[in-house]
């Protein structure tokens, strides 16, 4: 089973880039997109023998999340809350997919901003974002793909110096990722690659960032540690262009 993940930054810029050309030719079960940038209605994907899921956000070009499965799941759900879609998640972060042997969770996490304005919002969205895939993992393990917006440890950044106390690298926002992988849950790419150095997934738009691999890796797939035993590889495409991030790869023995 293939399952793909990517942040488009805005997805209809991206088709214009070539993004149905990388759909096509990876063919995944699932994939799985964030910063959709747009309202219903905005874009008519083509996509055939694919279920298609969308969470808007309520502010137009902003946010949002989008699924594409093969699979028809049994349930979708919609933000955290689904009796509060609109007062506790209208920025359109998470989409959750139930599946006969897992939940999928697709996730935007907001970002702490340049100024640490959104810092403390940020940091009560991780508790209750835990609190959530605690309570699925309960129920059925559960795959967690998308923008996480942290690198979690020195070697998940090209400067980890001069990016100390920087948004995405505080040390609030990755001692919640050191919580969440010590709930039971492993991070896929250093499960297969624990001291791999220079894989990113994210670069600045800044003149030739991407180009020199100044970057950063804040896109993951991180599952249950329950299905440790049914991961086959962990991939970074960082050669696709089309976005200022680029697609994160699972594979999954069936």
């Amino acid at each position: 089973m293939k399952l793909i993940s990517w942040n488009v930054n805005g997805i209809r810029a991206c088709v214009k880039k070539g993004f149905m050309d990388y759909f096509n030719e990876m063919n995944a079960d699932i994939f799985c997109i964030q910063e959709t940038k747009l309202q219903e209605g905005q874009i008519e994907m083509e996509l055939p023998g694919y279920h298609q899921f969308w969470n808007y956000a309520i502010k137009k070009g902003y946010s949002g999340t989008a699924v594409f499965s093969k699979i028809k799941p049994l349930q979708v759900r919609y933000g955290l809350d689904q009796e509060k879609v609109e007062e506790c998640e209208p920025e359109g972060r998470i989409l959750t997919l139930e599946y006969e042997d897992f939940f999928l969770v697709n996730v935007y996490t907001p970002n702490s901003q340049r100024d640490l304005a959104r810092l403390p919002f940020r940091l009560e969205w991780e508790d209750r974002f835990l609190a959530y895939i605690r309570m699925l993992d309960q129920a059925k393990p559960v795959i967690v793909c998308g923008d996480l917006n942290v690198a979690h440890t020195e070697i998940d950044l090209k400067n980890a110096k001069s990016n100390r106390n920087n948004s995405g690298f505080t040390e609030e926002e990755r001692g919640k990722m050191t919580r969440l992988l010590g709930e039971g849950f492993t991070d896929t790419f250093r499960h297969f690659y624990p001291e791999l150095t220079d894989k990113y997934t994210w670069w600045s738009y800044m003149n030739k960032v991407r180009e020199r691999n100044i970057g950063w890796r804040i896109d993951y797939f991180i599952v249950s540690d329950g299905l440790r035993d049914s991961l086959k590889d962990a991939e970074i495409h960082s050669q696709i262009m089309g976005s200022d991030h680029c697609p994160v790869v699972l594979l999954l023995n069936k």
